[in-house]
């Protein structure tokens, strides 16, 4: 069996379907209004990425250093931003606190990143 495919598989079980599920009731919250429509896609990936996130990468995408993307990471940084990137952080140590949670505190340092700085991000 695939590490990776298990590594899913626990992560699930452990937390990171109700994580995935989170971050996908908050992003239809957000797409109700027209303003918010950009955050709930952000929120949209993020869901993704802690539903299945081992195997998975993130890495700039097309858009990554326009102004309209270094804009909207602003906006997203003061407006909710730092918690969650410092959650996910905070998770992370925790995790790494012993030799078998390693691998899941490194899945919350990626999601860090993106819950960081998310706007002109990919994930392959």
């Amino acid at each position: 069996m695939d590490m990776r495919f298990l590594g899913n598989i626990l992560w699930l079980i452990l937390g990171g379907l109700v994580i995935s599920l989170y971050y996908a009731f908050m992003a239809i919250l957000f797409c109700i209004t027209i303003i918010g429509i950009p955050f709930g896609v952000q929120l949209f990936k993020m869901a993704g990425l802690s539903l299945w996130p081992f195997g998975r990468d993130i890495r700039p995408g097309s858009n990554d250093g326009g102004c309209l993307s270094i804009l909207m990471n602003i906006i997203w940084i003061l407006f909710g931003g730092i918690e969650i990137a410092t959650i996910h952080l905070g998770f992370g140590i925790f995790c790494c606190l012993t030799i078998v949670g390693i691998p899941f505190g490194v899945q919350h340092f990626k999601m860090t990143l993106l819950a960081l700085i998310p706007f002109g991000k990919e994930i392959s």
